[in-house]
């Protein structure tokens, strides 16, 4: 049987991890946090933008950010993942739907993220043109995120039909 197409609401869920190591820059939602430490990453392994990405690719039923952007590309060898983000916009917008809203939990030991993060949902706000919520949070000392070794994020956006012009 085949499912009934309902185009009114979707929600989709992103999730990113990266491994830090030592040297260049953090980059959260557009935002540099950090000096010093790094994702280990081909793009320039933003992981709010990368699980933003995948929840929006998740919503409209468009497989995740590996499939459209693949590390195997040298084309997004140090992209900026707000390219990323643009892209599964327009395909957002190309399947009739609007973002309703975003919201973010990052998992990380270091840096503190507060400071930066009114700058991370305004940089994200302006992409998706929707409200946006960023929370921070420790992995309270557990595995690759909780030692300071990796960070991580997870996303979970909601989509509605957009309204006809």
């Amino acid at each position: 049987m085949k499912p009934q197409e309902d185009n009114t609401l979707r929600i989709g869920h992103g999730y990113d991890i990266h491994r830090l190591q030592e040297g260049g820059k953090l980059i959260l939602a557009g935002v540099e946090v950090a000096q010093g430490v790094s994702p280990v990453a081909h793009s320039d392994g933003d992981v709010v933008f990368h699980a933003v990405v995948d929840a929006l690719l998740g919503a409209i039923g468009k497989g995740d950010i590996g499939e459209q952007f693949p590390n195997t590309d040298p084309r997004w060898k140090h992209a900026p993942s707000r390219l990323f983000v643009e892209a599964a916009m327009q395909q957002v917008k190309a399947a009739g739907m609007r973002v309703v809203n975003v919201d973010v939990t990052i998992l990380a030991e270091r840096p503190k993220l507060k400071p930066f993060k009114r700058q991370m949902i305004d940089a994200l706000s302006s992409l998706v043109a929707a409200r946006v919520n960023v929370k921070a949070g420790t992995n309270e000392g557990c595995d690759a995120v909780g030692s300071g070794q990796a960070i991580a994020a997870h996303a979970v956006v909601l989509l509605a039909a957009a309204e006809r012009a």
